[in-house]
């Protein structure tokens, strides 16, 4: 172990405190043996103590992060009892639908994919090191995050948001000018896809910060990175140097759309991918994929695609999340439109990219600015600096002709989505059609120039792999629907003819697996049903928890107890707690005194002087809060985790 700590970047509370030892051991505990939700977690993943922990039956792993001589980072295991349960990162695994029907085989044995359930051992978590560390440098990240097993989230018969490779992989196509063809068996990850852009489309590299979080001069060395934060790297493998740049770049994104069913009907030459094939038959193709952001859910992979950071460092750590400052949820996910504001300014997205290098369009005075940059984003969540941002509610363009393309588009979807009572799957459908709608009316404007940066969000095949299952035949139905209307794309960029001088981007924001509705499986809030306090945003678990301390001043005989919020507000501050009831037990139990905190979130009381501060056990109750048992000394009374399960691994104490 010679590298050096690389601690959490905006520690603020985040993870596990000593003040949180006893209610965090007591959910680890829980979760991992209760028979309620046992079998339906895999992993319990937090930090404390300048290291990252991951419990699981089968065994727990701790590591640190460091920087190695030479400023690479890496991770350093200090303790392991049992099986590493992260120790599989294999990029490749599982990576069509017959690897999961054989994965299945050991567990749960199947004919059908979407009844494909794979048990934690027959799985792989790629980059497991990387992504969790990154996900607690944001002061916003939880203090525990439950990890499903594959197949045991929710009552859809597809899911996703977890650590394993299933759910996290995406599939990655890059095509056009400056673009080596091929396939590519490198691993990759989503934070990859926007410094390759920048690569291709031959941008400056700028004084940015690399996955250090420090800037280029910080770390003593010339420009290196394309974005002002850049955990990516640069796909140098697909790059041609000797060709021209792209004219423009056009990603498109097919939502939650499972890798290898897409696989399995490129393969079979399927009439679903026919005009994805115009693409990916001459693109560097990533046969097994990219991995994505962890939690593998839409807007934190969203805002990862376009500014080339983890969760961690844009700040975006989940669909909805608590800001412990101010003591409030948020939910990007679910409030849907106008959600930029949540992105961290530390991070740059690619609109702001391609205005930063090559101006704006139209100047505040709203006249053309010759060769300036015009960016649009197609309900792709993370339109900061997009000068059309449809879920910004920006748009440009004739409205009446919007309108009118819409409704002829509208009336092109597949009418079996209302028959089959697929509602979500439906209303979709019709996001998708107005997107195609904004395309044309984009491409045909004369108020505009052409656009230089295009990334389209394809949402339907998110909600059918959730409504059928992530290999049901409505699926395939519907990523019909979604390559026709791609088509449809490709064939525009033809008559204006822009086809071939386009860059094209294909890929999508996390993988889909196969679940046991039955389970109707929930794991995190199983928590809330054993009473301890917390704000639960599956899968994150963010603990209500106090901090205590305790004087004794013995030659005085008083105790005085200082009892606070353990989570800073908007001050920097801990709250004091009024009104906590503080209770001192002695020797054989004895009760010494009851006693409640004032405004102040004091309390204090007499004891006798033969009394130990060993002896003496401090109860901490408050009604918004998980209760502190502790000694006279400081000393927790926590659960011993690694004695409670793993007692038969360990020597005898």
């Amino acid at each position: 172990m010679g590298g050096q700590l690389l601690p959490l970047e905006e520690p603020e509370g985040q993870g596990l405190d000593s003040n949180q030892e006893e209610s965090g051991n007591r959910a680890i505990l829980a979760l991992l043996t209760d028979i309620e939700v046992r079998d339906q977690t895999d992993l319990v993943i937090t930090c404390r103590d300048e290291a990252y922990e991951v419990w699981a039956l089968r065994g727990m792993v701790r590591f640190r992060r460091v920087t190695e001589p030479g400023g690479s980072i890496g991770y350093e295991v200090v303790e392991q009892i049992g099986e590493n349960p992260i120790a599989n990162q294999n990029a490749a695994a599982v990576a069509t639908v017959g690897d999961e029907l054989r994965a299945s085989s050991s567990g749960n044995p199947t004919e059908d994919p979407d009844r494909a359930f794979l048990e934690p051992a027959a799985l792989s978590y790629p980059f497991a090191y990387e992504r969790i560390a990154q996900l607690f440098d944001c002061r916003d990240a939880p203090d525990l995050i439950v990890n499903p097993k594959c197949y045991a989230f929710g009552l859809q018969p597809g899911a996703h948001g977890a650590l394993d490779v299933v759910q996290s992989r995406t599939l990655l196509a890059f095509a056009g000018p400056g673009v080596s063809a091929g396939a590519y068996g490198t691993p990759a990850r989503q934070i990859d896809i926007a410094p390759t852009v920048c690569r291709l489309m031959r941008f400056p590299l700028v004084d940015g910060a690399d996955a250090s979080g420090r800037t280029a001069s910080e770390r003593g060395r010339a420009p290196d990175v394309y974005l002002r934060r850049q955990d990516g790297r640069v796909l140098e493998e697909i790059v041609d140097p000797e060709a021209p740049a792209p004219a423009r770049v056009y990603m498109i994104v097919l939502d939650g759309l499972s890798f290898s069913e897409l696989g399995y009907n490129l393969d079979r030459n399927a009439p679903a991918v026919e005009n994805l094939r115009r693409i990916i038959d001459r693109s560097a193709f990533f046969t097994t994929g990219a991995v994505g952001n962890f939690p593998s859910i839409t807007w934190p992979a969203q805002a990862s695609i376009v500014t080339g950071t983890w969760c961690g460092h844009h700040g975006i750590v989940n669909p909805s999340y608590y800001l412990r400052r101010e003591r409030k949820e948020v939910w990007p996910q679910w409030q849907g439109t106008e959600t930029e504001r949540f992105l961290s300014p530390r991070v740059e997205t690619l609109y702001e990219v391609c205005h930063r290098v090559l101006g704006h369009w139209r100047r505040p005075d709203g006249t053309f600015a010759a060769g300036g940059a015009f960016t649009a984003s197609i309900y792709e969540p993370q339109g900061r600096g997009a000068d059309h941002a449809a879920l910004e509610r920006r748009l440009v363009g004739d409205r009446a002709r919007l309108k009118a393309l819409a409704v002829d588009h509208v009336a092109n979807i597949n009418p079996r989505w209302q028959r089959d009572g697929k509602k979500s799957v439906h209303e979709e459908a019709i996001l998708d059609a107005r997107g195609l709608a904004q395309v044309e009316v984009l491409l045909d404007a004369v108020e505009n120039p052409v656009p230089t940066l295009i990334i389209h969000e394809f949402t339907m095949t998110d909600a059918s792999g959730h409504d059928y299952g992530p290999h049901h035949e409505g699926l395939r139905a519907a990523l019909e629907e979604t390559d026709q209307r791609v088509g449809h794309v490709l064939d525009l960029l033809e008559e204006k003819d822009l086809l071939d001088s386009t860059l094209f981007v294909v890929t999508s924001d996390h993988g889909m697996a196969a679940q046991r509705v039955e389970l109707d499986a929930h794991p995190a809030r199983h928590l809330g049903r054993v009473g301890l306090k917390a704000f639960i945003a599956e899968s994150m678990i963010w603990l209500r928890d106090m901090d205590v301390r305790v004087q004794r001043v013995v030659h005085g005989g008083t105790v005085r107890v200082s009892v606070c919020d353990n989570d800073a507000d908007g001050s920097g501050e801990k709250p004091p707690l009024e009104n906590a009831e503080v209770t001192a037990y002695g020797s054989k139990g004895l009760m010494v005194a009851r006693v409640r905190t004032d405004a102040a979130g004091i309390a204090a009381f007499g004891t006798a002087a033969d009394i130990t501060s060993a002896d003496m056990v401090l109860s901490v109750r408050h009604v918004d809060f998980n209760p502190r048992n502790l000694r006279l000394d400081g000393t927790n009374l926590a659960v011993d985790l690694r004695r409670s399960l793993y007692g038969d691994l360990l020597p005898e104490s």
